[in-house]
């Protein structure tokens, strides 16, 4: 299968399935987002959704998180994985808005990415998502997807993402990353070692 004949399956595939995906993170505002995306970090959207209704409760603004300790936060999140490092991270990111932008959540790469607790993949969501500026945030469902679909080599995340900017059109990528997120839990799953789904068995085949 030629490359655009590929990518062209790919996107008319995943616009049938998800014509207008949703954000996965339950949350209320840029700041209540930012912390669902860190603490979706080795754990599940689900999961997340299941503890941060408690945390946002007491806490949905950089300076009532600032109010509590790092321990205290911990004690939200302590059913997720890496609790003690994210509650740190939160902690000291909430201290961060507050003394570097007025307790907002900027809306730059170079800011975000000098937050604490908040890596590139992060800050490409909150880009994407809370700004709407095209990025392309690479999860490992996006990165599995990439090299089933041989549309990477699977190297690394952050080669996946470079190779997947230039396969598809600037326009579709904000989308597009949330419709391969829920393609890969739906239908192409990690647990697959050879995955029969719609793509897979079409770019095997063609």
């Amino acid at each position: 299968m030629k490359l655009a004949d590929k990518v062209e399956f790919v996107t008319s595939t995943l616009e049938k399935l998800y014509p207008k995906p949703k954000i996965p993170l339950n949350h209320e505002n840029n700041f209540t987002f930012l912390v669902a995306v860190m603490l979706s970090a080795q754990s599940t959207d689900k999961k997340v959704n299941e503890i941060s209704p408690r945390l946002f409760k007491k806490a949905n603004t950089a300076e009532k998180m600032n109010l509590l300790n790092a321990d205290k936060i911990k004690n939200y999140i302590k059913e997720i994985g890496l609790a003690p490092t994210k509650s740190k991270n939160i902690k000291k990111m909430s201290q961060q808005l507050l003394s570097l932008h007025s307790g907002e959540v900027p809306n730059t790469f170079e800011e975000l990415e000098n937050l604490a607790g908040v890596g590139h993949k992060t800050a490409s969501v909150i880009m994407s998502q809370a700004f709407n500026q095209t990025a392309f945030p690479v999860d490992t469902h996006i990165h599995r997807l990439a090299f089933r679909w041989k549309l990477s080599n699977g190297k690394n995340v952050m080669t996946t993402e470079i190779d997947l900017k230039r396969k598809f059109d600037k326009s579709l990528w904000n989308k597009l990353h949330l419709q391969m997120i829920f393609y890969g839990r739906e239908w192409c799953q990690a647990r697959k070692k050879e995955c029969d789904c719609k793509i897979c068995h079409k770019i095997k085949t063609s």
